[in-house]
């Protein structure tokens, strides 16, 4: 395992959701096999020494975890440091996850992790446990301020009922993550949904029934013009993030009482067969909407276990 290519996690050899007497015990062990009077090499011991520093001070662990990905983070000194790597987009990796003798693998087919649990490493440690990767929903819409929070709260929570119980059933390989911390500027995604190579960014709305127009920028209805949550810049900055995912932002409208057709949304100035990187729906939109997203991309059925890991590391 090389610098280059490795995590402070994959460094000291520990799961995303080590403790701190684990990350304590993984130092020792490391820096023992590491140190130059041992055999080890000079350079080696001091990435386990900046990843022990890092990982065991809560307030840089939680900004180490937070930059996501490979050269967002800096250390001390200035250098880049890598976090998770994860195969190109197009890689024999990320599109080739097929059982023997059969075709493509389907939204609908049992997970598949990447990389396997059954064959890791003699003493690898997984980014996160099996446990943990074989869960479908992470986390719950928490209390964030003090005005509206229970109305959006409500509001989440219907959302996280409407993706359980009509999107994940149908998908065994996707997993939903709630209450992430943007990479963008200091709000929160409240919705993830990671299947396959494919990553969708919800966030939700209420109006009352009626129908509305979508331009690109706003809802239209009788005259007002109502401004949706503003993902797109969210959607660029994970997209940078995940280069190697396809990443779209949704947003679920959703009506008081309970009619997952109301309200209607009517979509102007739409590209002809190009899916955008923003959907305004309802909530039947966004159920078959976002089924054929994450069943249309490569390998579908797989748990992309180093990218889960780091959604996770990055819930607030």
């Amino acid at each position: 395992m090389t610098e280059s290519s490795s995590s402070y996690y994959q460094v000291l050899r520990v799961a995303v959701t080590a403790t701190e007497k684990e990350i304590k015990v993984a130092y020792r062990r490391a820096a023992r096999t590491a140190h130059p009077d041992h055999g080890g090499d000079a350079a080696a011991f001091r990435q386990v020494t900046r990843a022990y520093e890092t990982l065991i001070d809560p307030t840089r662990r939680k900004a180490y975890d937070r930059s996501y990905a490979a050269g967002t983070f800096r250390s001390e000194d200035g250098d880049p440091e890598p976090h998770f790597d994860a195969p190109a987009a197009g890689s024999r990796a990320s599109a080739t996850v097929h059982r023997p003798g059969n075709g493509r693998n389907t939204a609908g087919d049992p997970a598949v992790y990447v990389p396997p649990y059954e064959s890791a490493p003699s003493g690898e440690v997984p980014l996160i446990p099996l446990s943990l990767a074989s869960q479908q929903v992470h986390g719950m819409p928490r209390k964030r301020g003090i005005f509206g929070a229970e109305a959006r709260i409500q509001r989440e929570m219907r959302t996280v009922q409407l993706l359980t119980r009509q999107v994940l059933p149908a998908i065994p390989a996707a997993r939903l993550v709630n209450g992430l911390q943007s990479p963008a500027d200091n709000s929160h995604i409240d919705h993830a949904v990671l299947s396959g190579y494919r990553l969708a960014l919800i966030g939700s709305m209420l109006l009352p029934k009626g129908a509305y127009a979508w331009d690109g920028r706003t809802l239209n209805h009788g005259g007002r013009a109502i401004a949706p949550p503003q993902l797109a810049h969210v959607v660029r900055a994970m997209q940078d993030i995940f280069p190697e995912l396809n990443v779209t932002g949704w947003t679920v409208v959703l009506n008081p009482g309970g009619n997952l057709h109301e309200p209607v949304i009517d979509n102007h100035r739409r590209s002809p067969g190009a899916l955008e990187a923003i959907q305004i729906v309802n909530a039947a939109g966004m159920v078959r909407g976002l089924k054929e997203f994450l069943a249309a991309g490569p390998a579908p059925n797989t748990v992309n276990v180093p990218v889960l890991a780091r959604l996770l590391r990055g819930m607030h």
